[in-house]
C-alpha cells in the first residue's frame, strides 16, 4: 500500500492519540478511519443529533454488543436482529475497523484493548459541540433510560444526570426508567430543574383519572425557519416491566391513535418536518411507523440496538425512517433533512460511536462530572475482586456479568435456582479488570434492587418463564413487553422461540433431574415488582453479590460458565452464536 505524506501523518496522529504502537500499522489504520467518521459533511437544512438509553453512564467504559439477538416472525433476519459479520455485511463496514468494533461483539477483548473505551460525557459533549458547530440550530435529542444505571444516580435521585443533561445541552427527551424515581421526583425536575432549558415529552403518558396528558405531547421548535415537531413517546409498558406503585395514578400504552392525532395536530399547526423521539423499542417503532402516517423519523431507544443505517418504513402517508442509537453513551445519531417547498426531500444519517480516545474530554464537562463523583469516588472505586474472564450482559439468554450475580445468589441466599432480570443497561469488564462497587452498581441499581428468596412450585417457575419467553419472543411487536430472558442459575432448561404461548420451555432440570410440577423450589431473585418487598427487610441485590466476591480465594473471580438453554425449534440462523 502506497501512502501519501499526508496520510503517514494522519496514521501516525491516530496511532499515537490512541495510545498505540507506531509498529502496528494495522492498528493505527483503524484508528485514522474510526476518527475520520467525526468529520461527516454537513447535509440540508434542519439536523437532529440522537442519544438514547446512556444509563447514567457519566464516564467512559466498556460495552459488548450481544452475540444473540433473535428476531421472530416479520423481524426475523432483518434489522435489527442481525449481529455480528451479518450487521457489518448489510452495513457495508469493514471488519476489525473500529465501527466494526463499536457495533459487534467480534473478537471483542482484543480490539477493546486495540480501540480503548466508549462514551463518557466529557467525550460525547465535545462531539455534540462538534456536531452543533457543523449544524447551526441542530436539536439534541434524548430517548430517555437517562435518569438510572449507576451509584452516583442512585444516591443522588437523578440529580447528578440532571445537571449534565443540561450542560450537554439536551433540547427534548422522553423517559421509561426515569419514572422509577417516581412520579413527585419526576414531576420536580420536569417543572423546576428543566423549566426553559429542556422539554419532556410524552404523548402517552395521561392520568388515571381523567386521561389528562401529564406531559406535553409534543413541542414545536423552529430550525433555521422551518417548524419542526418532536413528539414524545415514552416507555409504553412501564407499569408492568417497573413496579406500578412508583406510577400509580398514570396510565401508559402504545396509543397509535392518539399519536396519529398529535401528528395531525402538529401538521396543522405548520409542523413541516415531524420526528418522535421514542422509547418503544425498535420492532415497536418498525410497526408503529407502518400504521401511522405522517411521520418523518421516529428516533428510538429501550432495546439498545446501534443502528449504523436507517431502516425505511411505507405507510399509506408515504415513508418513516425509523433509527436506533445504541445505549451507554456509546453513540451519537445525526439526522440531516434537506426540507424544500414545505416538506422533506432528502436525508442523511450517520451512527457516530463515541471512542473516548479519539474524542478530547470537554473541560467544563469533565469538571462537573468530578465535582459530581468526588463525594462517592473512594466508595465507587473499592476494589471487590479481579476478573479473570470477560463480564458481560447483553444478550437474549444470558451473559457472563449475569452469571455472576446468579452465581453469588445460589451461593449466599442457599438457594437451589436463582433468577436475575433481563436487563440491557450493565457495563462490561476485560479480563485482568478489577471488579470495583461501581461496576456491580452499573449492574444492579435501581430503586427496588432488593434481593429475595421465595418457594415455588415447578409449574409457577415454568409459568414465569414461559411469561418471560413471550414477551421476548411474541410475533407481535406491541406484544413484547421489554427486556431480554429472565437470567437463570441452577436450572437447565430449553427454548423454542417459535413456539406459542405456554410451549417454549422444556426439559426443565435440577442437578439432572426433571422438575416436577407441584414439588416446592427455594428460588433466589432480586428487583421485584411487588410492593411488599419494600417492607420485609430484604438486603439490595449489591450487598448479596459483594459478600460473595469478598469470599472468593484470592479475590479472583474466575471465567462464569454461562448457563444457556438448549435453543430448539429450528429457528434459522440471524448472525448469532450461542
Amino acid at each position: 500500500m502506497n501512502l501519501t505524506k499526508r496520510e503517514f501523518i494522519q496514521v501516525m496522529g491516530a496511532g499515537t492519540m490512541a495510545g498505540m504502537s507506531m509498529g502496528k500499522f494495522s492498528e493505527a489504520s483503524a484508528a485514522t478511519a474510526a476518527n475520520g467518521l467525526y468529520d461527516i459533511p454537513k447535509f440540508g437544512n434542519v439536523s437532529f443529533l440522537h442519544m438514547t438509553d446512556c444509563h447514567a453512564q457519566l464516564k467512559p467504559i466498556y460495552f459488548r454488543e450481544p452475540s444473540i439477538n433473535m428476531g421472530i416472525g416479520s423481524m426475523q433476519g432483518n434489522l435489527p436482529h442481525l449481529v455480528g459479520e451479518h450487521l457489518l455485511k448489510v452495513a457495508k463496514i469493514r471488519p476489525g475497523s473500529a465501527e466494526a468494533h463499536a457495533l459487534t461483539y467480534l473478537d471483542y477483548e482484543k480490539a477493546a484493548k486495540r480501540y480503548g473505551k466508549v462514551g463518557g460525557f466529557a467525550h460525547l459533549a465535545t462531539l455534540v459541540k462538534r456536531m452543533k458547530a457543523s449544524r447551526p440550530g441542530a436539536l439534541l435529542l434524548d430517548g430517555g433510560d437517562t435518569w438510572q444505571g449507576s451509584g452516583t444516580c442512585l444516591w443522588t435521585n437523578g440529580q447528578d444526570m440532571v445537571d449534565a443533561c443540561k450542560l450537554l445541552g439536551v433540547d427534548v427527551m422522553t423517559g421509561h426508567w426515569e419514572f422509577t424515581l417516581g412520579m413527585e421526583r419526576v414531576k420536580e425536575i420536569v417543572e423546576k430543574d428543566f423549566a426553559g432549558k429542556v422539554d419532556f415529552v410524552a404523548q402517552n403518558v395521561k392520568t388515571n383519572d381523567f386521561g389528562d396528558p401529564v406531559f406535553k405531547p409534543y413541542v414545536i421548535r423552529e430550525i433555521n425557519g422551518v417548524p419542526c415537531a418532536i413528539i414524545g413517546q415514552a416507555f409504553p409498558y412501564t407499569p408492568i416491566a417497573n413496579p406500578r406503585y412508583m406510577v400509580a395514578d398514570w396510565a401508559f400504552g402504545i396509543q397509535d391513535d392518539n399519536m396519529q392525532k398529535m401528528v395531525d395536530e402538529a401538521r396543522g399547526k405548520g409542523a413541516q418536518v415531524v420526528v418522535v423521539i421514542s422509547h418503544n423499542g425498535m420492532d415497536v417503532d418498525l410497526k408503529m411507523a407502518s400504521r401511522v402516517s405522517g411521520i418523518d423519523a421516529i428516533m428510538g431507544g429501550h432495546t439498545h440496538d446501534g443502528m449504523p443505517v436507517a431502516s425505511l418504513v411505507s405507510n399509506k402517508g408515504g415513508k418513516t425512517i425509523v433509527t436506533n442509537a445504541g445505549s451507554n453513551g456509546k453513540f451519537l445519531g445525526v439526522l440531516d433533512f434537506d426540507v424544500k417547498d414545505k416538506k422533506v426531500s432528502d436525508f442523511r444519517y450517520k451512527l457516530l460511536p463515541v471512542f473516548s480516545n479519539m474524542l478530547p474530554a470537554d473541560k467544563e464537562m469533565d469538571a462537573l462530572i468530578t465535582k459530581i463523583r468526588a463525594p462517592y469516588e473512594a466508595k465507587l472505586s473499592e476494589k471487590l475482586g479481579i476478573s479473570e474472564g470477560l463480564l458481560y450482559r447483553r444478550g437474549n439468554f444470558n451473559g457472563t456479568g449475569d452469571q455472576l450475580l446468579v452465581d453469588a445468589l445460589l451461593d449466599v441466599q442457599g438457594a437451589e435456582i436463582a433468577f436475575s432480570p433481563g436487563f440491557r443497561w450493565g457495563t462490561s469488564l476485560l479480563p485482568g479488570q478489577d471488579i470495583t462497587r461501581e461496576w456491580l452498581l452499573d449492574m444492579t441499581a435501581t430503586t427496588y434492587s432488593y434481593a429475595t428468596v421465595t418457594e415455588m412450585t415447578g409449574e409457577t417457575i415454568k409459568t414465569v418463564l414461559e411469561d418471560v419467553c413471550d414477551n421476548l419472543f411474541n410475533p407481535d411487536p406491541y406484544y413484547q413487553q421489554g427486556g431480554d430472558m429472565v437470567r437463570v442459575g441452577g436450572l437447565s432448561y430449553s427454548c423454542n422461540p417459535l413456539g406459542k404461548m405456554g410451549t417454549r420451555i422444556g426439559d426443565m432440570r435440577l442437578n439432572g433431574q426433571l422438575i416436577e410440577a407441584s414439588k416446592k423450589y427455594k428460588v433466589a431473585g432480586w428487583a421485584p415488582v411487588a410492593e411488599e418487598a419494600r417492607t420485609q427487610g430484604n438486603k439490595q441485590v449489591w450487598e448479596v453479590v459483594e459478600t460473595w466476591l469478598k469470599t472468593q480465594p484470592g479475590g479472583r473471580i474466575k471465567p462464569r460458565k454461562l448457563n444457556a438453554p438448549k435453543i430448539t425449534g429450528g429457528l434459522p440462523n440471524q448472525g448469532y452464536v450461542a
